[in-house]
């Protein structure tokens, strides 16, 4: 071997060793803060998953039935085919009504510690039950759920099937259990969760250059956990307040819940998850750049210019979030009988 082939040979292995060096010191940096997916579905409170609860969520999720119109369904807001969201501004619910919030992404759901923006409700269970009756979505009623459900045989097998010894499975609250067990098992692993877990190649130099700043810049100081959010109520515009055109004046957020002076204009920081596919951004669904909005994080939460650059690279890691989706196959169901409630209100 030449003197220039060992030194070049050198310098390579030397690259190497430092570039290891400095991911595994970004990796212990980042699991301070973050931790990674699990790899099987996680326990719910109260609500044992077994694969009959799932495959019963999973028909109730698509189910247009269980809207007082029949047309809309859990997956119309929340569209698995689109992020786990519908990628508007805010939804389109009953009678085509334009609702007052975006729509959060289901996608990972389970990990965030309340729903909703303002988190008025404690689990997916809870979440379930509001959409279906409130008169700018689904518009619907427990008594009517129930009733749409016991008038078809195979929605009572399953129910029964699902919650077995209990003597009226086909409950509202068992609708809204079987719900929150199928979305538990919407969990997409991603390139991020492979870096927590010691893949030095998961991340490209733009992504770990992107985790660095957004651990530098604070952007963690909010966004931490397992869904990098959906675990904390921030106001806002902490340092500096967004125009009326992202921050709309009439929404203040988790005071509708609280009724504390302190908690207007406070939201739910936002789990950040698979955020590349969701656009457009925040409650009111005003910003359709991630760039843009990754600017506006940093002027009105923390007080700092992040530049496009900056933006650039902070956006190249939120890119590594994005995780696989679990394979979904659209279900077969229940055919309706004689004695289903008929669609009601109006549709058009």
């Amino acid at each position: 071997m030449t003197p220039s082939l060992k030194f070049l040979l050198g310098t390579i292995s030397a690259l190497a060793f430092a570039q290891g060096v400095a991911a595994s010191e970004l990796r212990e940096r980042a699991q301070e803060l973050f931790s990674p997916l699990p790899s099987t579905i996680p326990a719910l409170n109260d609500n044992v998953i077994t694969d009959e609860k799932i495959d019963l969520g999973k028909a109730l999720f698509f189910d247009p039935r269980m809207s007082a119109s029949g047309v809309f369904s859990c997956n119309s807001c929340h569209n698995l085919a689109t992020g786990g969201d519908d990628n508007m501004e805010t939804s389109i619910g009953h009678a085509w009504q334009k609702g007052p919030r975006n729509s959060p992404t289901v996608l990972n759901a389970v990990f965030n510690e309340a729903q909703f923006w303002d988190g008025r409700a404690a689990d997916l269970a809870e979440q379930a039950k509001g959409p279906v009756q409130a008169g700018v979505e689904m518009a619907n009623t427990p008594d009517n759920v129930v009733a749409t459900l016991t008038s078809m045989p195979q929605y009572i097998d399953w129910f029964t099937a699902s919650f077995p010894g209990e003597q009226s499975p086909v409950s509202f609250d068992n609708f809204a259990k079987a719900i929150e067990a199928y979305e538990a098992t919407l969990i997409t692993p991603s390139p991020f969760d492979a870096f927590l877990n010691g893949d030095d190649a998961a991340l490209n130099d733009d992504q770990t250059a992107g985790l660095a700043l957004f651990m530098d810049k604070g952007c963690s100081s909010c966004h931490n956990g397992i869904n990098l959010g959906g675990n904390g109520y921030f106001p806002f515009g902490l340092i500096e307040k967004p125009g009326a055109d992202v921050l709309p004046p009439d929404d203040r957020g988790r005071f509708a819940v609280t009724e504390t002076a302190d908690d207007s204009y406070v939201f739910r920081a936002a789990p950040l998850r698979n955020i590349d596919q969701t656009a457009p951004y925040f409650h009111s669904g005003k910003v359709w750049d991630l760039k843009v909005a990754v600017q506006i994080m940093g002027t009105s939460q923390l007080g700092e210019e992040i530049n496009d650059a900056e933006a650039d690279q902070i956006v190249a890691f939120l890119g590594a979030l994005t995780g696989k989706m679990p394979e979904v196959t659209y279900p077969v169901l229940p055919t309706e009988t004689l004695t289903t409630p008929r669609p009601t209100g109006e549709v058009q």
